[in-house]
């Protein structure tokens, strides 16, 4: 007889009572399937669970499958004509298939549409790993590294299968009421190497500046190492009760991680050991290279803290150099292309005064 395993969050303190934590939805817009519809013939639509500024969120059965519960997420109408946002919804549920973890969401397949755009997911209960940090400012240091570990095994499954998930935050996290754990939106996805899908790139919706990568801010080429920075930038929160750069300006939010460091984890509490530091501020590096060579790694120290050598990473933090907001570098931006087409029609006009004129 085979023993039975606990479920990955039974050992964590602040998750024994995960509630079923639903949004509040005072006013629905851009509703495309009203309660009751029959989608395709297979999915019986139930009451909107979510609205975002894109989407909406059904509850949904299943009438094929014995009326397995799932979720149906359908874009608005007005969206569907936008082929940047088109490719990335079309490429969460393409890239959401490939994967089969206990850590990511499952994704249902669905086949001959007939004109519709949306995709079914497993139907989730329970808070978003944002909800419990709200609750819970800071965490349990325990509790905190064990969610880590979990949100990493997840994504080493996804780097192992050449993927990274470049938009890693809390709202992308589910800790479930039967104790285990779900990533979710997979719609920023991508491949480590190869060429990436240019409309879905082309998409303003690129990261979330609090969470994002200093190398995912400069637009470059990332690879599993953005996805550890983004999983720091958590754990960090999970620490401390704060995010490691603030600002209600997100462009400065984005560009401090590419000029500067965070604050010390233990300033901000000091009840953190000195290896759960030094953790975080590996992940939190800004080059790279200096960084986990890869998720193992990262979660090898995850789950045997006391094995963390301590190098003094906190005494050598740099913070931000002063920044201009958003609308500030616009100006200077637009300041220098107009100095520039001046100097330019400048040069041509004296070049035109000393032409060479022709005798005749």
């Amino acid at each position: 007889m085979c023993a039975q395993t606990s479920p990955p969050l039974a050992s964590v303190a602040s998750c024994r009572d995960i509630i079923d934590k639903r949004d509040t939805l005072a006013t629905l817009e851009n509703v495309e399937f009203p309660f009751g519809t029959l989608l395709d013939g297979r999915f019986l639509i139930g009451e909107p669970l979510s609205q975002g500024g894109m989407a909406t969120i059904y509850a949904a059965e299943d009438m094929r499958n014995s009326g397995c519960p799932v979720v149906v997420k359908a874009p608005f109408v007005r969206f569907e004509r936008d082929p940047a946002y088109v490719a990335r919804f079309l490429r969460e549920e393409e890239v959401g298939l490939k994967f089969d973890h206990p850590s990511l969401l499952r994704f249902h397949p669905v086949e001959n549409k007939n004109g519709h755009l949306y995709l079914v997911t497993e139907r989730l209960s329970g808070c978003t790993l944002a909800h419990l940090i709200h609750q819970n400012r800071p965490l349990p240091e325990a509790d905190a590294l064990r969610i880590a570990s979990l949100v990493g095994e997840g994504l080493q499954y996804m780097h192992e299968r050449n993927f990274i998930h470049r938009d890693i935050k809390p709202d992308n996290i589910m800790l479930c009421r039967d104790h285990t754990i779900r990533i979710m939106d997979f719609g920023l996805a991508a491949p480590i190497a190869g060429r990436l899908d240019l409309l879905a790139d082309l998409t303003p919706v690129f990261g979330t500046p609090q969470y994002m990568a200093p190398e995912q801010v400069k637009r470059s080429r990332s690879d599993a190492r953005a996805d550890i920075y983004s999983l720091g930038v958590i754990l960090y929160e999970m620490l401390t009760g704060k995010l490691p750069f603030e600002h209600e300006d997100p462009w400065v939010c984005a560009q401090s991680r590419v000029a500067g460091d965070p604050i010390a984890p233990r300033k901000l509490n000091p009840a953190i050991s000195p290896q759960a530091e030094e953790i975080v501020l590996r992940a939190m590096r800004r080059k790279p290279s200096e960084r986990y060579p890869n998720m193992a790694a990262f979660r090898a120290d995850l789950d045997t803290p006391e094995k963390v050598k301590v190098t003094g990473l906190s005494q050598r933090l740099r913070p931000p150099r002063w920044l201009l907001s958003f609308e500030q570098a616009q100006v200077v931006r637009g300041l220098f292309i107009t100095v520039g087409l001046l100097a330019v029609l400048a040069i041509a006009f004296f070049f035109f005064l000393h032409l060479p004129t022709k005798h005749h």
